[in-house]
Formats: structure tokens, sequence, C-alpha cells
């Protein structure tokens, strides 16, 4: 017998035994207690490196010539954040603090190279021990096995686009046919399809799309190659009136020009032979463009497969959705690419959720808010009690238009990697409010106004009408810095000095670039 007949079967005896039994126990008489809610089915879905101006209704400069019509349609139906950022914008850190709801010195959990720790205390294994369903399935990027899940379907390391491996629960890789976006929808609807349906679920399904090296899906690989892309407005930076800068190494041209002529396959082969500097960074650009937007076509269609499944199942509406991505991106602003950051364009990630029952449809909001909170969030809205040493808050209350008077008014930022080709001088930590920036280096620092300032080009740290609100911000830095435990050997800067041997061991450059 069809499995889904046994389930649908299974599942209508049960609820005409619950219904008996509440009224045989007369909880439904008039004076009686209303019966406990039903509980959300939580689908959480997360890209890589997907930057908030790659998405067409957050209305940056990309988006009258680039949709992405589904992520939109999360948006249109709920919540769009303005103002949601990381903790540390670089890919394992992100997914370690997401998992945990703490920061990455708490969680140990520093940088992309070291083994999280799957003993500790996670979201996953709370809402596990609360009756939910749990599943994994796509990129996990956090080395060892997942736990926490009822069932797990991920790709090794950073995974391929074209025929994938994947790891399941017996921890044997197993390859794929097919583009790694669609065979990751795949999965995540098998299993929702097949898992028991009298029980809520919690589902990560995480997608490699877009982190480089951007292979496109074969069906529409040419689809923008007649298309030319505005360029930002500080595409062609002249880095003047900063401390750090112009010692960034990740340019469009010639670091990235290289990359690409590396992974690019032979028939969308980058050439910029005989053209001048600016010419061969402009054509760069373009081709970067082209191939990460193709990569996020692929990505949104897909989620709009999700959706209408969801929709056609009849769960869509008792479903929180959520959708994000593990950090931002620079999209040729300042002339770069990659992440790492405090700029905007790395610090900022989209974030859209669904769920009608709590989210008014097109309502935004500009509150601070992190990937901190997506565990507390997640177990707020399976009323599993949100354990005292987590570090962020839920969303519930923004979700719904109703944050308290105490929402959090900054938030701190702590990146911790360097190597290879990254310049020791890019670990940083700094503070953001609704108006300015305090970014600390290892030995400079730069102050933003971020309202008068978008694009983050005029530092002004040195500027003596600007000592009282650096020194304000400087007070407030150290009052997050207490407020989230960090001591002095936590700080980027000292991080590698009192870690060294742990650094060491867990390094596995093989599995993760």
């Amino acid at each position: 017998m069809d499995n889904k007949l046994i389930h649908r079967r299974t599942f209508l005896k049960n609820a005409a035994l619950g219904l008996f039994a509440f009224s045989a126990s007369g909880c439904l008489e008039k004076n009686n207690p209303i019966p406990q809610a039903k509980k959300p089915n939580i689908l959480f879905i997360m890209s890589d490196d997907h930057a908030f101006n790659a998405v067409s209704c957050y209305k940056g400069i990309l988006s009258e010539t680039f949709k992405t019509p589904n992520i939109d349609r999360i948006a249109r139906e709920g919540i769009r954040l303005d103002n949601c950022f990381v903790t540390n914008s670089i890919c394992t850190p992100s997914r370690a603090v997401v998992l945990t709801g703490k920061y990455s010195h708490l969680n140990k959990t520093e940088i992309n190279y070291i083994r999280f720790d799957g003993s500790q205390q996670t979201a996953p294994k709370l809402l596990q021990k609360h009756g939910y369903q749990t599943a994994m399935i796509g990129k996990w990027h956090l080395r060892g096995q997942p736990t926490g899940f009822d069932y797990w379907n991920i790709l090794p390391g950073q995974g391929n686009y074209i025929n994938p491996d994947f790891m399941e629960m017996n921890y044997e890789q197993k390859k794929y046919k097919g583009y790694v976006t669609d065979i990751i929808t795949d999965l995540t609807i098998n299993w929702i399809e097949s898992r028991n349906d009298t029980r809520p679920f919690f589902l990560m399904c995480h997608h490699k799309a877009p982190h480089e090296s951007w292979k496109l899906d074969p069906k529409s690989q040419n689809i923008y190659d007649d298309t030319i892309f505005p360029e930002p407005e500080t595409f062609n930076d002249n880095y003047q009136n900063r401390y750090f800068a112009e010692k960034w190494t990740s340019t469009i041209y010639p670091f990235m020009t290289e990359r690409m002529r590396k992974w690019t396959p032979k028939s969308r082969q980058l050439n910029v032979d005989g053209l001048d500097r600016q010419q061969a960074k402009e054509k760069t650009y373009q081709h970067y463009m082209r191939n990460y937007l193709g990569c996020i076509k692929s990505l949104d269609d897909n989620i709009g497969r999700l959706l209408d499944y969801l929709e056609n199942k009849g769960i869509l509406d008792d479903t929180l959705v959520i959708y994000t991505s593990d950090n931002g991106m620079f999209l040729g602003e300042h002339g770069w690419y990659d992440k790492r950051l405090m700029n905007e364009e790395s610090l900022k990630i989209p974030c859209v959720a669904r769920y009608p029952q709590d989210i008014t449809p097109s309502t935004t909001s500009s509150d601070i808010t992190l990937n901190l909170d997506f565990a507390e969030t997640f177990l707020d809205y399976a009323g599993v009690p949100i354990p005292s040493d987590m570090q962020g808050n839920s969303l519930k209350p923004v979700f719904m238009g109703k944050p308290p008077q105490s929402w959090r008014k900054s938030m701190l930022y702590a990146y911790y990697e360097s190597r290879e080709q990254y310049i020791e001088e890019c670990r940083q930590y700094g503070i953001r409010t609704h108006q300015y920036k305090l970014i600390c280096y290892p030995n400079g620092r730069e102050l933003f106004d971020i309202k008068n300032d978008p694009n983050e080009l005029v530092n002004l740290y040195r500027k003596p009408q600007y000592l009282s609100i650096r020194n304000k911000l400087e007070i407030e830095l150290k009052q997050l810095l207490k407020k989230y435990k960090f001591t002095e050997k936590d700080l980027p800067f000292n991080w590698y000095k009192y870690n060294q041997d742990k650094i060491e061991q867990s390094m596995d450059k093989k599995a993760y670039r």
C-alpha cells in the first residue's frame, strides 16, 4: 500500500481518537481552557554567499535587470528584514552561530577550518527532544557528522555543482546525477513526503549556491549572456580617506580575474588578453555577475518549487518559512568581491520570512537582527524553552511587528580568519548602530556615518567634531564585549596567539576552501 495513504489513515485515526479524548475529558466545554495551538513546521532555507543586493525585493542596483520572484514572494506574503547581520562573515562560523545561538568564541568555531563540536547544545537537539522531526539536507560545511537530526544528507566539504556526491546517514558517499540545487530540493521534498506527518518538522535546507566557483545549470547557463549589468556606484573607488580599504586584496581585477580563469569551463572561459586594466576589470565584473546571478536564478526557481510543493500539500500556511544566507557578499562594490569585512555588503544578509498566523503580508522591519537570533526563533515558535546561555533573541516579536522597547540598538561583529591571500590585518571587530559603525583593526580604526555615508567612503575616526560620538561608541563596544563574554584572548587580534595547537589540529584544506 502507498506509504502516503498509510500515513494519512494513521493521522486521521489518531486525530479522531484525540478529539474523542478531548470531548470525554470535558475540554471542549465552553468554560474550559482552549487546547494548545498546533506547533508550526519550521523550514529554514539558507544559501551560501547570497548578497542582499542580489535579491530583487531589496531594490538594489541589480533589481531592474535581475529578479528573484520566489524569494520576493516570501517577503510579499510575510516580512523583509532590512537590517539583518552576521556576527562573523564566513561560512563555517556563521553556520555554527545559527545552530547554537552563541558567538563564535563560545561555540568554539571561530574560523572555517575548525571542526564544530557536535556534542554541544544546539537548537535541532532541543527541538528533537520536544517532539520535532529534524532533518539537515545540503551544505553542512562543519566537518564531522551532523548531530540532533533524525535524518541528514549532506555535501562533503564545499560540494560540486554538477553530479555532486552526498553523504547520507551511513556516512558513505553517493554520487547524484544532475545539478546540485535541483538535487537538494528533490531530497528536501522527498524527506517531507516520507516523514511522519502527525508530528511537526524542523528542516534545514542548505544550498551550495551561489558560492564560487559558479557552475551554471546546463538548462539555463546562457540566460544572461546578452545582459549588461549595472556597475555599483563605488566600482571605481579610489580608497582615499580610509585606513584599510586600499590594503584589501580581494579585488575584481586582477585577483578575481585569475581565479575565474582557473574555474570557468572552457566553453565560458574569461579572456582579458589585450585589454587595459579598466577594461579587464569591467569584463571580469560582467562575467562574475552572469555566473553568480545564473546560480541564483536556479536557486530562486527551486525555492519556488519548494513553496509550490508545500502549498499543494496544504501545509504552507502551517509552516514558518525563513530564507537567508550564511553571510553577505561584495558584488563589485569598492571594486571587490568575497566577504569577511565589516562593510555593509559583507555584514548584511537577506532575510525574509513567511508565517501568516503571525506575520502581516508585505511587512518590513529596520530593527537590528542577527543570525545569532535564528536558534532562539526556532525554539520560540516550537514552544521550547530558550536556554539562558543562548545569546540572541527570538525574532518572533519582530515578525509580529511588536519588538520590545529593550530590543537591541547596536550589534557586535568579530572576524578571526587570516590565511593564504587574505592579509592578517583583515582580522577585525566592531560595533554597528542604526547610524554609525566603528571598526577596529590590529593597527587602525574606522568610523562611518552610515546614515549620511551609506557607501562608507569617509573615515571620521580622526575628525575632532566626531570625538564624542567615537568615545560613546567605544564605551558601548566594551559593554557589548562584556555582555557577550569576550575576554582579551577572544578578540580576533589575540585569538591566533592562544590557539595555534587547536588550529593546526583542526585544519583540513582538502575538504574546505
